[in-house]
């Protein structure tokens, strides 16, 4: 940014009040970003001109700068022009020109024609597998639907909203006022009319005048396979209708997935603890291992251990909208035998006895007192 404000202003020295308001307001029209296609160079030199506008306006400002340079006008920030405006055109459109640029399309132009509604919102309770293999559920709310006495206009039946005669149907009201930088355009929603544009001077008796009202509502659901809880899903145009004909919000669906009692859901895998007994993990086994497809013939061989880990290929949760599944994961628990009888546990003493693994002897004095202990 130029040091000088009047070179910025292209003013000398001694220019009077007026000399100062007359060239920027030159600069201003030649400046601004509408008059010059949202040039950002032509952006930043309006904030430029405006800061340095604002300085030697202002004759307690003017005199700290003419004594110190910038950093005697730097007191309240107005030499960095994003400080100053709080870094955005909308506020100098605010600050010099009200609501409206008078470039037209201000920054203050209120919204006309009906309104949208509301989005809403519900929650889906779902079961394990439903969640995961999708499902098609209903769900209840009271929201307001387009009347259909009057199909959403307000009026009554044979009569129709007429144009509002304070807005002439722009829904906005337009006032012309003096500025320094000559007339500005300034813009309101029409207080008569709401901003709609129309006026109702016989409202529907169902709907009194609203073009909607509140009636107990049920959609239809379509549950993709593989969502998780928490997953939302929306409904285009499945929330409150909008007022006077306008267009309906949308529905959003929150999932709430129930717990399973066996499968613990990871990412698309479903993990599973398989508890087998030392005689099948010791020597192999067949064993029949229920997922949610169904029975599959998981083979445990000679010597599995407590920890290891089988992959059953294909067998989770499918993929959100698009192809393939992933795994269950069966992850083996080896049981120590307990309470046995006292065949089996001479059965295990004469299997130590082979293998030389030194066990507790049968019934020994302190032995004994130490597993009565625990009994």
């Amino acid at each position: 940014m130029p040091t000088d404000f009047y070179q910025l202003l292209e003013i000398d020295r001694n220019a009077t009040d007026d000399d100062i308001r007359r060239s920027y307001r030159r600069l201003a029209r030649e400046l601004h970003p509408d008059a010059n296609g949202g040039d950002p160079h032509a952006e930043e030199r309006f904030k430029e001109v405006t800061v340095a506008y604002e300085t030697l306006r202002d004759p307690e400002r003017r005199r700290r700068y003419d004594m110190f340079g910038q950093d005697g006008a730097r007191g309240a920030g107005q030499n960095d022009p994003n400080a100053f405006f709080g870094g955005g055109l909308g506020d100098i459109f605010d600050a010099f020109f009200g609501q409206q640029s008078p470039f037209g399309g201000g920054a203050g132009g209120g919204q006309t024609g009906p309104v949208q509604g509301a989005d809403l919102e519900v929650v889906l309770e779902l079961t394990f597998e439903e969640a995961v293999f999708g499902a098609q559920r209903e769900v209840g709310l009271k929201a307001p639907v387009t009347c259909s006495t009057c199909e959403g206009s307000g009026a009554s039946p044979g009569t129709s909203p007429t144009v509002c005669p304070e807005c002439r149907g722009a829904g906005e009201v337009r006032r012309v006022r003096q500025s320094i930088l000559g007339q500005m355009v300034t813009s309101a929603p029409c207080s008569r009319c709401r901003g709609l544009g129309r006026i109702i001077t016989d409202p529907c008796r169902d709907c009194r005048g609203e073009g909607r009202r509140t009636e107990q509502r049920t959609y239809t659901v379509d549950v993709p396979a593989g969502v998780d809880h928490g997953s939302t899903l929306r409904l285009t145009s499945r929330g409150a209708a909008g007022p006077r004909g306008g267009p309906a919000g949308d529905l959003y669906v929150h999932l709430s997935v129930g717990a399973h009692q066996r499968f613990r859901r990871d990412g698309y895998d479903l993990t599973n603890e398989l508890h087998l007994p030392m005689s099948q993990a010791a020597l192999g086994a067949h064993v029949e291992f229920e997922t949610l497809d169904g029975t599959e013939d998981l083979v445990i061989p000679a010597g599995t251990q407590t920890g290891r880990v089988f992959r059953l290929r294909g067998r989770g949760v499918p993929h959100v909208n698009s192809r393939g599944r992933g795994d269950v994961v069966v992850e083996v628990v080896v049981d120590t035998p307990t309470a046995m009888t006292e065949g089996q546990e001479e059965l295990l003493r004469q299997l130590a006895v082979e293998r030389g693994e030194e066990v507790a002897p049968i019934e020994s004095g302190v032995f004994s007192r130490i597993r009565s202990a625990f009994k």
